[in-house]
């Protein structure tokens, strides 16, 4: 038998309702990484993140930038430079990246078993 859901789980009230889950977003994980070891501009994003298109970019280092986990420096020059860095909010997502790649690492046989597996299910 299974456990009830507690009725307060998805409460508006809930501190984690206000969290910004942005982990979890396609893209957040790997702008944190590529921002790892120190500041990048938009154009040094683009290479490793090649699937991304700008605008997307664009769209997930504002929401970023929104919810405290990298810093924006904007520098006055010709041609004008913009450089991303990771804040310390978004320097402690990098354990839990790199604790999500381990899992990944350790588990991604069974998962490409099961989606196999499913594929044959459904047709």
């Amino acid at each position: 038998m299974t456990k009830p859901l507690r009725p307060d789980l998805f409460d508006p009230a809930c501190p984690s309702s206000a969290l910004p889950f942005r982990i979890g977003d396609k893209w957040t994980a790997l702008v944190i990484r590529c921002l790892e070891d120190g500041p990048r501009r938009f154009t040094e994003l683009r290479v490793p993140m090649a699937r991304v298109t700008p605008k997307v970019l664009t769209e997930t280092l504002r929401a970023m930038e929104r919810d405290g986990m990298l810093t924006r420096t904007h520098y006055p020059e010709i041609p004008p430079r913009v450089e991303y860095e990771l804040t310390g909010l978004g320097r402690s997502l990098l354990g839990l990246l790199e604790s999500c790649c381990t899992w990944a690492d350790e588990h991604l046989p069974e998962v490409l078993a099961a989606r196999a597996e499913h594929e044959t299910r459904t047709g």
